[in-house]
């Protein structure tokens, strides 16, 4: 019994050794300001409302109601504005998202795909996980992010026979500076990820103290959510072909796919499309259904087969969240109205003051939105459409979609 008990404990040993040198798994995140993550953790509780995500959130907060703290998922995270870059790294939590007007030296307030990603992948492995996220708000992949195969900028049919004109409606007052500026940006971005991911693989221990170099590391999966610049660029993608429209995107995320897997010499690198969902299911206009379509197409490459894969996010928009939203909108619309004297409305003379038009807009409001509705909003949403609403529910059910889809294409 005795030779028995010590021969589970050397089996045991051995198997927790071999645990220890399997290598680190690296996970790379990356794109605008859906990546950054724009959901506040006041906004968890709304998660456990539905009984569907209840067990997520308790994965989310530990028993003291704070958020949890990954056992061994790291993070480095570079993001800012311009020439104001900063790398904020540590074990991660939440308050990796979105650092607008935050204190870059710690985790803020918000969260994006990332931290139920690492919970997901730090329960998936017995090795430790590192997430390098790179994400900055207002970037296109035709500029900014165009990586070098996609070749330099090129103009679209609607800047070659406009622009020269410079009529104003967006289009630049001096078209050659125009020209030179746009060579200038043209990739800044893709170069400032791949050189940042360099950086932190060049020495892990700057975020993992206790990293082994013996170890190693293996780049096992990058995420892209990215696309709203994209989207409502009318002079970049014109709109004269609306079921075509976005072609060329699609042609620019598969050069950058092949350039990402090129850089850091991982040919076979798990890729993750994160598919435009804002407006959910319910958003069928011709733009959107085109873009989400451009999106997901070069995962139906055979190129791509069994290593890229498309993760729509519309299915985890929030319609409740949404509808009220919309009506927001129609406050915002009738304080228009009403300063710019609209004929139809009610200060379409002009004759009404400050205080007047305050008055109306209140009652407007607290007809048009109940007290229900007010305190849902509160509890589930923290910004604008674009951004999600800013729900972590919505965050936290794509970082998971994003994590199970990669897992999926990892082989053992």
């Amino acid at each position: 019994m005795l030779f028995r008990g010590m021969m589970v404990f050397i089996l045991f040993s051995v198997q927790e050794a071999n645990a220890k040198q399997k290598p680190l798994r690296v996970f790379i995140l990356a794109g605008q300001s859906n990546m950054e993550g724009p959901a506040k953790i006041e906004t968890f509780d709304y998660i456990g409302d539905d009984p569907a995500t209840a067990p997520l959130l308790r994965q989310m907060r530990g028993a003291d109601g704070k958020p949890t703290v990954c056992k061994d998922a790291w993070i480095s995270y570079l993001t800012g504005a311009d020439e104001s870059n900063f790398d904020l790294a540590g074990r991660l939590t939440a308050g990796y998202g979105s650092m607008w007007g935050q204190d870059p030296g710690k985790p803020g307030e918000n969260i994006g795909p990332e931290f139920t990603f690492g919970l997901t992948m730090d329960a998936a492995f017995n090795e430790p996980v590192l997430i390098i996220k790179t994400a900055w708000g207002g970037k296109s992949l035709h500029t900014d992010f165009r990586s070098p195969s996609a070749g330099p900028y090129q103009l679209s049919s609607f800047q070659i026979e406009n622009y020269p004109k410079q009529e104003g409606h967006g289009i630049p007052k001096d078209f050659e500076q125009w020209k030179v500026e746009k060579t200038q940006a043209t990739g800044v971005y893709y170069r400032l990820m791949i050189e940042h991911v360099k950086e932190v693989l060049a020495d892990p221990k700057q975020v993992i103290p206790h990293y082994d170099a013996q170890q190693g590391y293996e780049l096992a999966g990058f995420v892209w959510l990215q696309g709203f610049n994209d989207m409502v660029d009318h002079h970049v993608y014109p709109e004269h072909n609306p079921p075509d429209r976005f072609e060329l995107y699609s042609e620019l995320l598969t050069h950058f796919i092949r350039d990402v897997r090129r850089d850091l010499n991982a040919p076979m690198l798990p890729f993750v499309i994160g598919v435009m969902g804002v407006g959910g299911l319910k958003d069928d206009s011709v733009d959107m259904l085109s873009f989400r379509k451009a999106m997901a197409a070069p995962a139906a490459r055979s190129e791509f087969k069994g290593n890229v894969t498309a993760v729509e996010t519309a299915p985890f928009w929030s319609d409740e969240l949404g509808a009220i939203d919309e009506k927001r909108g129609m406050i915002d619309q009738m304080r228009y109205f009403l300063d710019s004297k609209h004929k139809d409305h009610a200060n379409a003379d002009g004759r009404m003051t400050q205080e007047q038009k305050h008055e109306f807009l209140k009652k407007f409001e607290s007809d048009l939105i109940s007290p229900a509705e007010v305190a849902l909003w509160k509890r589930g949403a923290s910004n604008a459409g674009y951004h999600y609403l800013g729900c972590a529910k919505t965050f936290a059910l794509m970082g998971k979609a994003f994590a199970d889809a990669n897992l999926r294409m990892i082989v053992e």
